[in-house]
């Protein structure tokens, strides 16, 4: 079902908020009319691309004109004219800046999709209401009647019990009255519980097929870098809430069972709907319980805490299993234990076993596992070889306890177990790739045959990578330059284009032979190791193509330079780029050879900027580094950064890279360095590190 097709069955209240986000420049006769087509595509991602926009304005104008010529018209003029009048209005508003109706588009689906779930949660909290307020009073006012019905019988008969058989016949009378009364009640007390129970069981059916799966597609996401997933505490109320329902229920059917003993018969219809609401009852009650049990925190190394799912052979790593029915009668009563799948054989250390309890900080019926590791079990003869690297064999946790029934298990997202560290890029690779595209819990042949994801999808995960481990995401400059690297020519600019697993994980897109991830994840290393605070201040754009370099380059001062993140790198380089004047005019820009981690451990790049100076043939050293792009000052930008002898740092004078033309080449001078305190012999290669022919351009220096 449709979006729109879900919201139109919402309550007034719902559907005037729906109404509020249309008006007349985009009307809600184009949702109605396109509803399906407009859900079909990324339109954040639309927005982001000015060409894909137009295209799909375009292609927006033709569905409306397909949709007309679909009609049966005959004589409905004003359905004619409204129809061309909402052409005519998406002309004049939107044929000039496309990019804004994908924007409105973009904006109006996410504020459905937030009216869908406040609707959904208000339900939920309107059925819970209903039933405590409603028929849980009713259900005991009625059978309080009855209970004063059973006193009254009572009464009745030991008056009459000592007197004669003219008074007994008296008596047969008033008892049948009386049974008649408890007769009618008990059918009331029936119907009030069977419609009870129903209340009960729909607010269920949501619980469990819908919030609880929403749950955990969000914290898949957010396993992966996406937006915090919403906590639990909500979804526990509720769920606790009806399962004492249920249990409310089936003590009520309880004490009428013990207050209708004497009036009852063989095969009475009311006995047997009793039993039956009662079998109803407890098989709900048991489903969820069955559902309430759920991985709160998935499994996780501590020292790797913004990569779960990664797990190192004899590495600790931590697991939490929650259960979402909080009932004093189950505490201490789940004992829950791990183990693995038996595709690879591992022992599990530590303590593997543990008793769920109440939780004195969340008060939440919890077992935490913190403790545990994974050993490999060598074995000559395997006899589970597959076709799959190591990064790509997947393995769940399964979490046993006896509740309902025996071995009622629930399992972990799919896991890594790696053996080495430098596995662990690969393995998140493969983390990823698995969460943006499966739900499945128990597909570990998932990489046999892995689907291809799109790019809108992709994009969206890539910059959580970055927003998770800095404090700044990606922007749309960027991620189009990763689209041009990535994708097929045909396919950039598209949302809808598809990226194979090989392409992004394994195979390189260019023949400096570093595969499209690995080197993403060395670039986000080198941003947390070095580069953090200047990428959170947006000071480095990054990913930009070299053509598009030039092009911003080549019309600002000389002096203006701009940080660039190198293609060559497999663990991740950064470049400067600057631009100079020729005495003709024309723009030259320059870089340097990449500065890796191991020349940043020794120096920071502020620092690099500051000090970096080329030596011309007059003997006069010069720093050709002014301006970051697009005209802030360096000073302004970098200079808090900057690190002095004070700071227990080195200090370095005089050092420069010395250029000179003979023949047409550049040759390197002798650096001269003195500092006033011991200099770090790894700092002496730190400035101006050799020109590399492949990625730089020779320096003019004639203009210096």
């Amino acid at each position: 079902m449709t979006l729109w097709s879900q919201l139109q069955l919402l309550d007034s209240l719902y559907l005037e908020q729906v109404d509020q986000l249309y008006d007349e420049a985009f009307p809600m006769e184009i949702r109605q009319y396109l509803s399906q087509w407009i859900e079909s595509h990324d339109w954040e991602s639309v927005a982001s691309n000015v060409s894909l926009a137009t295209l799909r304005f375009h292609e927006l104008l033709n569905q409306l004109d397909e949709h007309y010529s679909r009609l049966n018209l005959g004589n409905n003029f004003l359905l004619q004219h409204n129809i061309r009048k909402i052409k005519r209005n998406l002309q004049e508003h939107f044929q000039e800046d496309p990019v804004h109706m994908a924007m409105i588009i973009a904006s109006t689906l996410n504020e459905e999709r937030k009216i869908l779930e406040n609707a959904l949660r208000t339900q939920v909290r309107l059925l819970v209401l209903h039933y405590s307020c409603h028929f849980k009073p009713e259900i005991e006012q009625d059978i309080q009647v009855l209970e004063d019905v059973q006193d009254e019988y009572d009464f009745k008969r030991n008056t009459f019990v000592d007197f004669n058989v003219t008074l007994m016949l008296q008596f047969s009378s008033v008892s049948y009255f009386f049974l008649n009364i408890a007769y009618i009640c008990v059918q009331v007390v029936i119907k009030e519980i069977a419609n009870a129970l129903t209340l009960a069981e729909q607010i269920q059916l949501t619980l469990i097929s819908e919030e609880l799966p929403e749950w955990k597609k969000r914290q898949q996401m957010a396993c992966i870098g996406g937006p915090p997933n919403a906590c639990l505490d909500q979804l526990q109320s509720w769920f606790t809430v009806v399962a004492e329902c249920f249990q409310q229920i089936r003590q009520q059917l309880k004490k009428v069972q013990e207050l209708v003993q004497k009036f009852t018969y063989n095969k009475d219809p009311l006995t047997l709907g009793k039993s039956q609401l009662d079998d109803q009852a407890l098989a709900l009650f048991k489903n969820l319980i069955l559902n309430s049990l759920v991985v709160e925190r998935q499994p996780c190394m501590p020292t790797h805490p913004q990569r779960p799912l990664v797990i190192k052979t004899g590495v600790q790593f931590t697991v939490k299993i929650r259960s979402l029915v909080k009932l004093p009668e189950l505490n201490c009563q789940l004992k829950v234990k791990v183990s693995i799948d038996k595709c690879r054989k591992f022992n599990i250390l530590g303590t593997f076993s543990k008793v769920m309890n109440l939780e004195e900080s969340s008060g939440c019926l919890a077992a935490e596992f913190r403790h545990l590791q994974l050993k490999e079990m060598k074995s000559n003869n395997r006899t589970n070889e597959t076709p799959l690297i190591i990064s790509e064999e997947l393995h769940i946790l399964n979490f046993e306890t006896q509740l309902i029934q025996p071995e009622l298990c629930i399992t972990s997202l799919p896991i890594v177990v790696i053996s080495h560290v430098n596995q662990l890029p690969s393995a998140w690779g493969s983390i990823l790739w698995y969460n943006m595209l499966c739900c499945e819990p128990h597909n570990l042949s998932f990489f046999l045959n892995p689907p291809p994801v799109k790019w809108g999808q992709l994009s969206k995960v890539l910059s959580w990578q970055f927003s998770s481990a800095t404090k700044r995401a990606l922007n749309s400059e960027q991620l189009r330059t990763l689209a041009e690297k990535v994708l097929s020519h045909e396919a950039q600019g598209d949302p809808e284009g598809l990226i194979h697993w090989n392409t992004f994980c394994k195979m390189s897109p260019n023949e400096r032979g570093v595969p499209f991830w690995l080197w993403i994840d060395g670039i986000l290393d080198l941003i947390k190791r070095h580069l953090l605070n200047i990428w959170n201040d947006g000071y480095i754009i990054g990913f930009l193509s070299k053509e598009r370099e030039k092009a911003l380059l080549s019309d600002k001062l000389p002096g203006t330079f701009l940080l660039r993140f190198s293609e060559s790198c497999r663990d991740g380089g950064i470049t400067i780029t600057w631009v100079e004047y020729s005495q003709d005019g024309e723009p030259k820009t320059h870089s340097v050879k990449p500065y890796t981690k191991s020349d940043l451990a020794s120096i920071s790049l502020p620092n690099v900027i500051r000090d970096y100076t080329l030596t011309a043939a007059q003997k006069i050293p010069v720093n050709p580094l002014v301006y970051l792009y697009p005209d802030i000052p360096k000073e302004d930008a970098f200079g808090r950064y900057y690190i002095n002898s004070s700071d227990g740092r080195y200090s370095l004078f005089n050092h420069s890279l010395i250029q000179k033309k003979k023949e047409g080449k550049i040759r390197v001078v002798k650096k001269t360095y003195t500092n006033k305190t011991k200099l770090n012999p790894a700092a002496l290669t730190y400035l101006n590190p050799p020109i590399s022919q492949m990625d730089i351009d020779t320096p003019n220096l004639d203009c210096i």
